[in-house]
């Protein structure tokens, strides 16, 4: 039976993540996947891609990861916000914030693809892949895990990191419940092309059949992420390219001109997952497995890399253990994660309203967001984790290895 400082379960984006972040800490990682990266059954590192915020940017160049994907990422230099029919309208310009860029769209494989190729040849990370969690035993000292599939293993582990989505067995089996709420939508993600070029804006457009997104992509194309009632996303799977694609003009209208192609659209049901809390015992939770969310602002992956950020930092401290880590880990994140989830959740509500009045207040409220610049700047702080403590790694400063070379405390 092999011994681990820390496992993690969950090779996908925020899983991977935290191994690359682990790299220097002495410690040693055991990393569980069922699906190879490179597979197409993979979902993490499937064609959708990914809004990263500048925050994210920050912790992907500090780990080494951004040289290896920055290529094929396009960066968003506007934000335009709108509201179907009504004159309400707010749009952010990375220029007048004094950024680049307000942020940049990855493609999931090619992030996938550069973390993964961060994690070769490491020594101190063993990877069980493809494998299946078939047991875990929580105990005071150390948690036993075993896998199943292309590699059954038994191991023992100090510390068990949750990144196994939103419907995670390792959370489950420490007794830490999720609430689930579901928004009745489902999204519908796919890439389009428009006769215009996109200028790098990025477009969000409320509508009376849900919320609607496009993404800038650096060969002209957009990243679509269309939200119908369930229902009619079933229709609208089944709708030629032709009908698909006067469907989505009729919703956002000719700033493009006229889509002219759309890809293969996959569809995806959407709910707010949380959490009742993101530790227990020797576990802690991440990403998905702590806290999925809705789409409309982009949020979910960036905040869960805060989450990997904030623990790697706890583990690299030398003083620590992990007697208190949860405590820790707890009070760090519980701010940003609540704020992230409050507003994610509130946007959707909000614009969801049928109700005359609220729909007035909407648009004049997104009319004085776009004439007050510390509103915009709230946001972009917001949308970094900017307002709390902000991680080491998003401020590029590497972690340390813990001194002294003594194993950590248990």
């Amino acid at each position: 039976m092999e011994s681990f400082d820390v496992a993690i379960v969950g090779g996908g984006m925020v899983g991977a993540s935290l191994a690359v972040a682990l790299e220097g800490l002495r410690l040693r990682i055991a990393l569980i996947e069922a699906v190879p990266h490179d597979a197409a059954a993979q979902p993490s590192f499937d064609e959708r891609t990914t809004a990263l915020s500048n925050g994210s940017r920050r912790i992907l160049e500090t780990l080494g990861v951004w040289g290896l994907v920055g290529a094929a990422a396009t960066p968003i230099a506007r934000i335009h916000v709108s509201d179907q029919g009504r004159f309400g309208f707010a749009r952010i310009d990375a220029a007048e914030q004094g950024l680049k860029a307000l942020g940049h769209v990855v493609p999931n494989r090619a992030l996938g693809a550069a973390l993964w190729a961060r994690l070769a040849g490491r020594c101190d990370v063993r990877v069980f892949c493809p494998a299946v969690l078939s047991s875990i035993v929580p105990g005071e000292q150390r948690i036993e895990i075993k896998t199943a599939d292309g590699m059954p293993a038994t191991l023992r582990a100090s510390l068990v990191v949750a990144a196994d989505g939103i419907e995670s067995r390792v959370r489950t089996a420490f007794g830490v419940a999720a609430e689930v709420r579901d928004y009745a939508q489902t999204a519908i993600i796919t890439t389009v092309l428009p006769r215009k070029f996109h200028e790098h804006v990025a477009y969000e457009r409320f509508t009376a059949t849900g919320p609607l997104a496009l993404l800038p992509l650096a060969d002209g194309r957009c990243t679509l992420v269309l939200t119908l009632e369930p229902a009619l996303a079933q229709r609208a799977m089944t709708w030629s390219d032709e009908q698909f694609l006067a469907q989505l003009q009729a919703r956002f209208g000719f700033r493009l001109g006229r889509f002219l192609k759309v890809g293969r659209r996959s569809a995806y049901p959407l709910s707010l997952s949380r959490a009742e809390r993101v530790s227990a015992g020797r576990c802690i939770i991440v990403g998905n497995a702590a806290q999925g969310l809705h789409p409309v602002a982009g949020m979910g992956f960036n905040l869960g890399l805060r989450d990997v950020a904030s623990l790697a930092e706890l583990l690299s401290e030398p003083h620590g253990g992990l007697d208190t880590l949860a405590a820790r880990y707890d009070a760090w994140r519980a701010a940003d994660r609540r704020a992230l989830i409050a507003f994610t959740d509130g946007l959707v509500r909000l614009f969801a309203t049928p109700w005359g009045p609220l729909k007035q207040l909407r648009d004049l409220g997104l009319l004085a967001f776009d004439l007050l610049p510390p509103a915009k700047a709230a946001l972009s702080a917001l949308s970094t984790g900017a307002a709390g403590r902000v991680p080491k790694l998003a401020r590029g400063v590497p972690l340390a290895p813990p001194a002294p070379l003594a194993p950590m405390s248990r």
